[in-house]
């Protein structure tokens, strides 16, 4: 960011704190359908629209480091296998035999020169071309094998970080991500390795476990020992992208000095990220990346939470952490974990930490709840913003006019306020000029 960037930045978190009302012209939220977050139908059309265009993170390059290296990924329903391919191209693809409909691979990791399926052992190249069908002469001798390649699976990346996206006609990644290629720039997405990645199951829908991550309103009640004292909820400052992205910034307590915080709670083998700059040294700031990326980004992390539906009222909370290389392989120095904690009694061996713990407390409960009568709709304050402008995006990627009129949110967030629009900039110029002739 630029020096007028960050003075803009801080100067608008401050006026945030100041204010006593919303902004100006900031739209009233009318409340949310109850039933985005029941109706069977609605998740469908999730499921059907909204997890099949958008770009969703797959994983990192050092899952499959070296040429040959596969994975397979299944958390947006469909199998897909990531192969690293001989060529050095990192590709994805259905992991479905051209044959009989059977897996390529069957294994969650592993490396070859060839993709073969165990069934009758049809064989790929790396790139999905078919190179090989046992018995060739018991075919059609018109029997094409150059229209029998894997299907693929659009897979891009951004540094060492792999997406896919089932839409083939869906934006570039970079362009999906629009500003955020900028601003995330600094994060070194291109150096940082896999540090950790563990899966949990709830009991909620997707969108009551992500929308804890989307606002600091929450702060001061849930996370009175572990967040309020790095974050003020006050001077909390969200911005809206398009393609449904957003960004919360918020300076810590006015009482706390987040660097000597994150001195004192930093282990010493953690390396900082040289290039982060100012705002991601001493805020916290943090992103929503549309549908189901959540993460804080920092000089030390960045730590990815990933929310999958597994059924309307299940989900599967991703918890990634990337850092820096924290040392040689078997040399005795842990590698970061920000969400996770060791419990020998997990299946896994790790358990989510206090944070996740208290963001995903009362998502069971919360459902339960929801699914009562006495769950009719959900109204909003200006300081969840963020959670309206995502119920829009996701109406708009399936298509409001597929969306039953009884389901919709009210598009009433305009381009006015959309990034790089932000009227609050010309309202606190406006306080900054009454003030000083005050004083003059």
């Amino acid at each position: 960011m630029t020096e007028d960037e960050i003075d803009r930045l801080r100067a608008l978190m401050e006026w945030e704190g100041e204010r006593t009302a919303p902004p100006d012209g900031f739209p009233e939220l009318p409340d949310m359908p109850a039933a985005r977050y029941t109706s069977a139908e609605y998740y469908e059309l999730e499921q059907k629209h909204i997890f099949r265009k958008s770009w969703l993170f797959a994983g990192h390059l050092d899952e499959i480091p070296e040429r040959g290296c596969y994975m397979r990924w299944n958390n947006a329903g469909d199998p897909i296998v990531i192969v690293h391919g001989m060529d050095g191209e990192v590709r994805a693809f259905y992991n479905t035999c051209r044959h009989r409909g059977a897996p390529v691979v069957t294994e969650d990791r592993g490396k070859a020169p060839r993709l073969m399926c165990g069934y009758h052992n049809w064989t790929y190249k790396t790139d999905g071309t078919l190179v090989g069908v046992p018995e060739r002469q018991d075919f059609p001798p018109d029997f094409d094998m150059s229209c029998r390649s894997l299907i693929p699976v659009r897979c891009e990346m951004l540094g060492n970080v792999i997406f896919v996206n089932f839409d083939d006609g869906a934006m570039p990644l970079t362009q999906w991500l629009g500003p955020l290629v900028d601003e995330w720039e600094e994060f070194a997405f291109d150096k940082v390795r896999l540090a950790a990645r563990y899966s949990f199951d709830l009991n909620c829908n997707w969108k009551v476990a992500m929308e804890a991550n989307m606002e600091v309103y929450h702060v001061p009640f849930i996370h009175p020992d572990t967040v309020a004292p790095l974050v003020d909820p006050k001077r909390n400052l969200n911005t809206m992208y398009p393609n449904g992205h957003a960004r919360m910034v918020a300076p810590p307590p006015r009482t706390t000095d987040r660097e000597h915080v994150r001195a004192v709670d930093s282990p010493p083998e953690w390396k900082q990220i040289e290039t982060v700059g100012e705002i991601g040294r001493t805020c916290t700031q943090s992103y929503t990346l549309f549908p189901n990326w959540v993460s804080p980004l920092s000089n030390y992390f960045v730590p990815p939470i990933v929310f999958w539906p597994t059924s309307l009222t299940t989900t599967r909370i991703e918890l990634v952490t990337m850092a820096l290389d924290w040392g040689k392989e078997n040399s005795g120095t842990p590698a970061p974990d920000l969400w996770t904690v060791p419990d020998e009694s997990s299946s896994n061996g790790r358990q989510m930490s206090p944070i996740i713990l208290e963001d995903t407390q009362f998502g069971e409960a919360i459902q339960q709840s929801m699914q009562s009568d006495a769950f009719r709709s959900v109204p909003l304050s200006y300081q969840e913003a963020r959670i309206y402008s995502f119920h829009q995006s996701c109406d708009r990627m399936i298509g409001i006019e597929n969306v039953p009129e009884e389901l919709r949110v009210a598009q009433v967030i305009d381009d006015s306020w959309i990034w790089p629009n932000d009227p609050r900039v010309e309202q606190m110029e406006t306080v900054r000029k009454v003030t000083r002739q005050a004083a003059e």
